[in-house]
């Protein structure tokens, strides 16, 4: 088997290289591609993926929020970056860095202009946000004329580009509700540009809206999960590769005897004579309690090893009966065969939660 040394998440750049040429393949040759790469890019590394993305040639980046698009802006990202959540007491900060804030509510637009016009900006770059069914960030259509009598009178800024976000674009059960959400978006623009009298440029589609709805890929497309290898189906996961390997080592092995228990709380008490192993990755590291109790699992030469037992901070005992291994072996939590989506599943949670969720205290290791 093969011997490793401490927890690794290895990102293979090749994998995600393929994944965008992939989404980039369902485009029409003049629409935008912007990547995702919030939260650590998905919990990989987002200053290494956000580069060599730069240099595969994506047009627009987005984070979450205004410290992560400073640490790309200090990693070397040249390209647009669009802030989807921003906050007011970083506006000065994003005009600094020259990121693009999404406007979403009153409070957001009436602040920025205030300080856009302090800092005597003149047509900086902003974003509309639309809500159009997800009911969680945006104006209504009922805004725009406001949206326009507050803009109209000033030069600080240019609204860039409108957008809105689909809610359930993977779940072709719910396509009446999707095709309602790109119709109501397609009645906001018009409005918008009859109204405003020029047309920004337009995006509504995230992975799923990318793969099942290319009427609605408009002038750019915002791909996050499936730059990282999942496309939200069991039928379009086979056309992506995980970019992602999490893998661990064995720190020691136990015999259990019958009635014995494991870890905290006796929460395992054997009913046979079993074989454990003890890895060093836990909770802190994003492995959560609920993979714990048998739901989750690891690959040990090959074969499940379910969790024995409450997920410690960090550490986790495995069931290794008839495993052929020994310590210092390698354990893989993930890789491209036995992914984040089957782990997760396995918990009742989903691909986001889990590969987001690794903590950084993880070794990173590039492969290219």
């Amino acid at each position: 088997m093969p011997k490793a040394q401490e927890t690794v998440l290895e990102i293979d750049l090749s994998a995600l290289k393929h994944n965008f040429e992939y989404l980039k393949s369902k485009l029409q040759k003049e629409t935008k591609f912007l990547a995702v790469v919030k939260a650590f890019a998905y919990g990989n590394d987002a200053d290494d993926i956000a580069l060599y993305l730069q240099d595969l040639g994506v047009d627009y980046f987005a984070v979450a929020y205004t410290s992560e698009g400073v640490a790309l802006r200090n990693a070397g990202i040249t390209k647009p970056i669009l802030v989807l959540h921003p906050l007011p007491v970083s506006f000065h900060t994003i005009i600094e860095r020259c990121l693009e804030p999404s406007i979403y509510n009153w409070k957001v637009l009436n602040e920025f202009l205030e300080v856009a016009t302090e800092k005597n900006q003149k047509h900086y770059p902003v974003h509309v946000k639309f809500n159009t069914g997800l009911n969680r960030l945006g104006f209504d259509l009922e805004d725009i004329e406001t949206i326009h009598s507050k803009t109209n009178s000033t030069e600080a800024i240019h609204i860039k580009s409108i957008f809105s976000h689909l809610a359930a674009s993977e779940d072709l059960k719910e396509k009446e509700f999707t095709e309602q959400q790109i119709s109501t978006f397609k009645t906001i623009t018009e409005t918008f540009t009859k109204v405003f009298n020029y047309a920004p440029f337009l995006h509504l589609s995230n992975t799923s809206g990318i793969l099942n709805y290319p009427e609605a890929h408009l002038d750019m497309v915002r791909s996050g999960i499936g730059l990282y290898g999942f496309g939200n189906s069991e039928e379009e996961n086979k056309n992506f590769k995980p970019i992602a390997k999490l893998k661990s080592v064995i720190s020691q092995i136990h015999r259990i005897e019958k009635g014995e228990t494991v870890g905290y709380n006796r929460a395992y008490k054997s009913e046979e004579a079993i074989t454990t192993a003890t890895i060093p990755i836990g909770h802190a590291d994003g492995i959560g309690r609920q993979y714990g109790q048998g739901k989750g699992f690891v690959i040990i030469d090959g074969k499940k090893a379910p969790i024995v037992g409450n997920v410690c901070m960090d550490m986790i005992m495995v069931n290794i009966t008839g495993i052929d291994c020994e310590e210092g072996d390698e354990v893989i939590i993930f890789d491209g065969a036995h992914t984040a989506e089957d782990l997760a599943n396995a918990a009742n949670t989903i691909s986001y939660e889990l590969i987001s969720a690794i903590s950084q205290r993880v070794k990173r290791v590039i492969k290219k």
